[in-house]
């Protein structure tokens, strides 16, 4: 199933939508390790790359600008219709590999490919253009479809159906703790009261019916759909993997830059990058023997979105990229 010698392909063709890749030239200067990327010449940069998210290819073709001929770009994603679109650049450029994963196993997955150490890793947390504009994926409350919502259409649960076992306390849970959804015990009683889950349209409408109070320009059904999909993908629990293994994998000197959309990604990123940069631990700070580690990371940087780009483009506007240099540094304690 996690095959990354043999990718299977979806038997229709992707349907096709417009996808603005995010903070585009920004990313690519960081994993980059530069301020611009006119500071480089095209076809310049050796070294093996990991797009952990390939969506629709923007940043990884973007990237392969700048990259040699002897360079290496493996990207990954867990979606069909994103993995048929990464392997027709593949098909055309013999620098790309294609893995149809999660990024979560991205350090199993290399060492598959004959991958040890990398020189840059990024990653777009968001949910693709393609995938809230097509309706029939679930993930939108703005467009009728089935309650689906996973990433990988090939695997896992659809909402649909756990929202069918999942009893009103767990649903409240989840949309609390994944959706920072203040009234989700209300919201999951008025859910769980449905007939059915066949209408994401429906679902929205139950969500605003039973939501007390709508906060002015936000669609009420947003926290809530959120939580269900960070739930059902593992989103959360992905990220952390995802981090945690960029350890392991970036050499010395490697870069590692990665967008997210909502303060639940963001505030882990934010904390792996100043726990990674100290070099110490607060929880260690108790024993005896504090141990020494080095600084995995120097300097962790934050970048926004320029206004020129949200006015372009509005789904940036809640974007923000984070990312350091792997260094190596001894700690001083």
């Amino acid at each position: 199933m996690n095959d990354v010698s043999s990718i299977t392909t979806a038997s229709d063709m992707p349907k096709q939508f417009v996808h603005t890749a995010v903070l585009l030239d920004e990313t690519v200067a960081m994993l980059l390790n530069i301020k611009k990327l006119t500071e480089l010449e095209l076809a310049s940069v050796s070294g093996v790359y990991v797009d952990a998210t390939f969506g629709r290819g923007g940043h990884s073709r973007r990237l392969l600008e700048f990259l040699d001929e002897s360079a290496r770009l493996v990207v990954f994603d867990k979606d069909p219709e994103a993995i048929e679109v990464a392997q027709k650049l593949a098909a055309m450029d013999s620098r790309v590999q294609v893995v149809h994963d999660s990024f979560a196993n991205v350090a199993k997955d290399l060492d598959k490919l004959g991958i040890g150490k990398i020189d840059g890793l990024m990653a777009d947390l968001g949910v693709s253009s393609p995938q809230l504009d097509d309706g029939s994926r679930g993930f939108s409350f703005m467009k009728d479809g089935a309650v689906d919502m996973r990433m990988d259409t090939t695997r896992g649960e659809p909402v649909s159906a756990w929202l069918a076992r999942v009893s009103a306390d767990e649903l409240a849970d989840v949309l609390y703790q994944f959706g920072e959804e203040r009234h989700s015990r209300k919201i999951a009683r008025a859910i769980k009261a449905m007939d059915s889950y066949d209408s994401t349209l429906q679902l929205a409408e139950v969500i605003k019916q039973a939501h007390p109070n709508w906060q002015k320009g936000k669609h009420p059904a947003t926290q809530s759909f959120q939580a269900m999909r960070i739930f059902i993908n593992n989103e959360l629990g992905d990220v952390d993997a995802l981090l945690e293994q960029s350890i392991e994998l970036l050499a010395t000197g490697g870069r590692l830059a990665v967008i997210s959309f909502h303060s639940l990604e963001d505030r882990r990123i934010k904390q792996f990058l100043q726990r990674h940069s100290r070099g110490y631990y607060d929880e260690e700070q108790h024993l005896p023997i504090v141990p020494a580690r080095p600084k995995y990371f120097a300097k962790p940087k934050r970048v926004a979105p320029t206004q020129t780009e949200i006015h372009q483009n509005p789904r940036a506007r809640s974007a923000w990229l984070r990312g350091a240099v792997r260094s190596d540094e001894p700690a001083v304690l």
